[in-house]
């Protein structure tokens, strides 16, 4: 007998050679979520404008409480929003946006984090400026809503140094607590320390504590677009360079030390918490009937 390739088809016209084929695909997928199984990976720029658009929205929640609370303050009276409340909503916040829908974009929210995943070997390069351009516009449209509900406030909004802190003085306050954040982000999506849906509770239980300790000295804005997006907006562009250098200073630092304590990126955690993994049923179908395969792809639907 010599060996020949098996072209018998099934009764149903299905040629065996690609349902084995099929069928080895379908058993590599198992566990993997859609975007791998079906190799509509992030790679794929047929989802960009999903992915731009949660980065978008997420930042435009984010922004809203966090700017939302001095303006509404200010609008208002000083009580209106207490501090232990407007220092908390932005930890809330994120950790309410990295549950919802961390999974279709990475949930960044933040220039600094893109700038640390991509350093770090997790994000595309490619992928970095429309990030940060959604993450940006994202924060002006929130204080562009703020500014059309309760008007401009003087200052209200904007993430200044405090009473006495010189803004050099400011800057290395930012880098130093966008150091530890950057630091939690890239711990809990490596390797070991990779917690899935947990890392929402670790990195919003960061910012409400540096918010508590960092606020009245810097702002705590530990985010370039929090920052730069209102003083667009608001036209005050004071100290604006402490929210840009400082984050972005603690963001390489926060990888030089994931260096040392974890070694270099790149590796499969790494990469799906900073890219998202669009979901794993995220293809629609009819109630009752599996979801019919994406087109071009040749592989069977799933329930």
């Amino acid at each position: 007998m010599t060996d020949q390739p098996d072209n018998r088809v099934l009764p149903d016209g299905v040629d065996v050679t690609q349902a084995v084929h099929h069928a080895e695909v379908a058993w590599r997928s198992i566990g993997q979520p859609n975007s791998i199984a079906r190799q509509f990976d992030f790679w794929d720029d047929q989802f960009e404008g999903r992915r731009l658009f949660s980065e978008l929205l997420g930042t435009f929640f984010l922004v809203l409480v966090a700017v939302g609370g001095g303006m509404v303050n200010a609008r208002f009276g000083g009580s209106a929003v207490p501090y232990g409340a407007r220092v908390v909503a932005p930890a809330l916040m994120v950790g309410a946006i990295i549950l919802f829908m961390g999974s279709v974009s990475g949930a960044h929210l933040n220039p600094a984090v893109t700038m640390a995943f991509t350093l770090r070997g997790d994000f595309p390069v490619r992928r970095v400026p429309l990030y940060i351009v959604a993450q940006l516009a994202g924060a002006v449209l929130a204080t562009l809503v703020l500014v059309a509900l309760v008007g401009k406030q003087g200052t209200a909004g904007l993430t200044l140094p405090g009473s006495g802190i010189s803004a050099a003085g400011a800057m290395a306050w930012e880098a130093v607590l966008s150091l530890g954040l950057v630091s939690v982000i890239l711990g809990t999506a490596s390797g070991a320390q990779q917690i899935g849906a947990m890392a929402a509770f670790a990195v919003g239980s960061y910012i409400a504590l540096a918010g508590v300790v960092g606020a009245p000295v810097s702002g705590a804005s530990m985010n370039p677009a929090r920052s730069l997006g209102p003083a667009l907006v608001l036209a005050d562009w004071t100290s604006w360079w402490v929210y840009l250098t400082g984050p972005l200073i603690g963001a390489v630092t926060a990888v030089g030390f994931a260096q040392i304590l974890r070694g270099r990126g790149g590796g499969a955690f790494g990469r799906r918490a900073a890219q998202g993994t669009l979901g794993t049923a995220w293809l629609p179908g009819t109630p009752g009937h599996p979801a019919g395969p994406a087109e071009g792809t040749g592989l069977p639907g799933r329930d």
